[in-house]
């Protein structure tokens, strides 16, 4: 009885090792994560402050405004100017630790409410062309490997291509002119509308969907080749079944490793759409820090953005034990 009793055990040991493994491995990574958004913050803060002029002496020293010169340092003393960088760098640290992130130099405005007002309508733009990427993406690998051999798979194929080297403005120019000029499908007054956002998520995606189609296919390509699909093939399963239960999931790894790649292109990507389909975003409020040297917003844009980079790079990388069991069980030695 007693030999009984231990079995469950031992089958449970392997199992919390594993866990234990993998929450060490998750603890490091996320310490990794953190510092990477530090040193950024600090690279990105020290670029700033290497750009020649103070960033408001051009509205300090116009004739319009009139102000005294006891009146220009007390302003300048106030944002931090008349310190030495590397001190101004420790007190922003600490402020954004805080959670202040100080004010913008041409609004006067806090900076969590001037990128606070532009962030919904970029993370709607974003998360919706990302969707909509995977989405078409992930029919253009399945019809891949689910078409027969001939024209119709190899005008799939070369789909990706198509899409890769067509330029988001002229892709941007033909979805108004069709589906809103031509079809009224969506209003241009209205940018913010679901119509107008479904139409610029889709400028957006479909250059970003070509390089994660490309990929998925590729992998399926592999996964056919392998002994287990041979075998699946050998015992007369369909073709759907060979496909969604024997060849995707090994060929989620690199596919997902690619969507974390191509993040920083949805991000960068969005300043372009948002420009064409007049859209008021984060892409429009850093275009107008940099036009006015809003050093302040500038920092916690591109900090943001990092930031926003590597949470999903290390979600991707938290997620490769779990899609491949060959990854369990080295966790701790990566």
């Amino acid at each position: 009885m007693s030999t009984a009793a231990t079995l469950p055990r031992r089958a449970a040991a392997p199992s919390a090792a594993s866990a234990r493994r993998y929450a060490a491995f998750a603890a490091r990574r996320t310490g990794q994560a953190l510092i990477v958004v530090v040193l950024a913050y600090v690279l990105v803060f020290l670029v700033l402050a290497a750009i020649p002029g103070d960033p408001i002496s051009a509205q300090l020293d116009s004739p319009q405004a009139g102000y005294t010169d006891a009146e220009k340092a007390q302003i300048r003393s106030f944002h931090g100017l008349d310190r030495p960088v590397l001190v101004q760098l420790l007190i922003s640290l600490g402020n954004a630790v805080r959670g202040d992130l100080g004010l913008s130099l041409s609004t006067s405005q806090p900076v969590t409410a001037v990128l606070g007002a532009a962030i919904p309508s970029t993370l709607a733009l974003a998360v919706t062309a990302l969707v909509l990427a995977v989405l078409i993406a992930a029919v253009l690998g399945l019809l891949s490997r689910l078409l027969p051999e001939g024209p119709l798979n190899g005008f799939v194929r070369a789909l990706p291509t198509v899409f890769l080297s067509t330029p988001n403005f002229l892709i941007g120019l033909v979805l108004i002119q069709v589906l809103a000029v031509n079809l009224g499908l969506f209003s241009l007054v209205d940018p913010d509308s679901a119509g107008s956002t479904l139409a610029a998520a889709l400028t957006l995606a479909i250059p970003v969907s070509a390089q994660i189609a490309q990929v998925l296919i590729t992998a399926l390509d592999d996964s056919a080749g392998q002994d287990y699909a041979e075998v699946a093939v050998s015992r007369g399963l369909p073709p759907a079944q060979v496909v969604l239960r024997h060849l995707l999931r090994p060929s989620l790894l690199p596919t997902v490793t690619v969507v974390g790649l191509v993040l920083g292109e949805v991000l960068g990507g969005s300043l372009i759409t948002e420009t064409i389909f007049g859209r008021t975003g984060v892409g429009t409020v850093v275009q107008k820090a940099v036009a006015a040297q809003d050093v302040p917003v500038l920092l916690v844009a591109v900090v943001l953005s990092a930031a926003v980079f590597v949470v999903v790079n290390l979600v991707i990388d938290l997620l490769y034990p779990l899609l491949d069991p060959r990854l369990r069980g080295t966790e701790g030695t990566r």
